[in-house]
């Protein structure tokens, strides 16, 4: 998909003047919390062997009660996706809020960078918001167009945003967004057809606000060409680097979510009870 705005400004932090009138200026704090001690644990096991890490068909089990074996870490399958897990804690937090979130960031470039404001340069959808959509129904069925660095590398990258039921999640059990939800996206290339893989964040009510577990699938039987002919042939080039992400892109990726999230969680409840009416 090529991108709405080609001509978009693409730099980090917040330059002067950017966020004169945001009624959300307030929010913006460029100081991040330490990495999570799971999140550092994580890093310094490594890889995981092979058959600890889930297969993407096993995504709906997120929804059993308890937990998983691995709810932070990373590896390669057997399959050649990599896999990545990553735990947020986020207290006062519900999953009601986080589906606003999703559906709220990406209106404005600096709405996107409150999120995660060492690493977000720009976030757009690729259409206009629903009207009256509140909730899931505001990002489902939805591409958003982002630019982030992951690691020191910039990433240029399609998010579209699928309906749970799309990878086998039952949306009975969704039914209370009070409770939980799960917030689940194909993950592409801007500018080319290809696709990079699977992202899933499910979040569950617990003591004191909610749990976010986040689970990656990149590349091996997850990365893709969607075109034929030639542009099929150009893309199939890229998509070959694409179904092999290294490990060190792995371990750049479990730090980067467990920041944003960790991050999103800070001032989340707030900015959700000052501004959920701001459309």
């Amino acid at each position: 998909m090529n991108h709405p705005i080609p001509s978009r400004s693409l730099h980090l932090g917040i330059r002067e003047g950017e966020l004169t009138g945001k009624p959300y200026a307030a929010f913006w704090n460029p100081r991040l919390a330490p990495l999570a001690e799971h999140a550092r644990e994580a890093l310094l096991c490594g890889p995981l062997a092979a058959p600890l890490l889930p297969d993407l068909a096993d995504a709906p089990r997120l929804l059993e009660a308890g937990d998983h074996e691995v709810e932070n870490g990373l590896g390669c399958r057997d399959d050649g996706a990599l896999f990545v897990a990553v735990r947020t804690t986020m207290p006062d937090v519900s999953p009601a809020m986080v589906d606003w979130w999703f559906g709220w960031h990406g209106k404005e470039p600096e709405r996107y960078k409150l999120w995660h404001p060492r690493a977000h340069v720009h976030a757009c959808w690729g259409d206009a918001d629903p009207p009256g959509a509140q909730g899931r129904a505001r990002y489902v069925g939805r591409v958003s167009f982002v630019d982030e660095y992951i690691g020191s590398r910039l990433q240029q990258v399609t998010i579209r945003f699928v309906r749970p039921a799309e990878l086998g999640f039952d949306e009975a059990a969704l039914a209370d967004p009070a409770e939980s939800t799960v917030v689940c996206a194909r993950v592409g290339l801007v500018g080319l057809p290809v696709d990079a893989g699977w992202l899933v964040h499910h979040v569950r009510r617990v003591p004191g606000g909610a749990e976010m577990r986040s689970r990656f699938w990149l590349g091996g039987p997850h990365g893709g060409v969607r075109a034929p002919g030639f542009v099929g042939a150009v893309a199939s080039r890229i998509a070959r680097r694409v179904a092999a992400p290294s490990l060190e892109e792995a371990r750049a990726l479990l730090v980067h979510c467990s920041q944003e999230m960790t991050h999103l969680a800070s001032f989340l409840p707030r900015l959700h009870e000052e501004l959920r009416e701001l459309p």
